[in-house]
């Protein structure tokens, strides 16, 4: 990897599976991790603490820790995490452009679907 390239610097935060996924979730606001866990099927509790745990590194996830019994802990996207958000339109823009059932019609000639 090139550590003086954007891209591939942004690349190595992003492509973290289900990175992107929690960003989308987080970007509607404050999450519970029972929230998270329930939103994204088929993420197990250990590798959600663990995403969790590495975009609060990255500065993308802030952590709120609430003193109540039992203590309530939530999540919300940063500045940092928030300046994402164009990239998850721009890839839904894309796949409902491009990888609908119906896009073979929607490619120009001699190019893939």
């Amino acid at each position: 990897m090139d550590d003086t390239c954007p891209v591939c610097k942004t690349a190595e935060i992003v492509c973290g599976k289900w990175t992107l996924l929690l960003v989308r979730d987080l970007s509607e606001g404050r999450s519970r991790f029972c929230e998270l866990e329930r939103s994204l099927q088929g993420i197990s509790p250990r590798t959600l603490s663990l995403r969790l745990r590495a975009l609060e590194e990255q500065g993308i996830v802030e952590r709120e820790t609430y003193p109540e019994v039992p203590p309530r802990v939530e999540y919300v996207l940063t500045a940092k995490g928030r300046a994402l958000l164009p990239i998850i339109d721009g890839m839904r823009e894309y796949g409902d452009h491009w990888l609908r059932a119906d896009c073979a019609d929607l490619a120009p000639a001699g190019t893939l679907a």
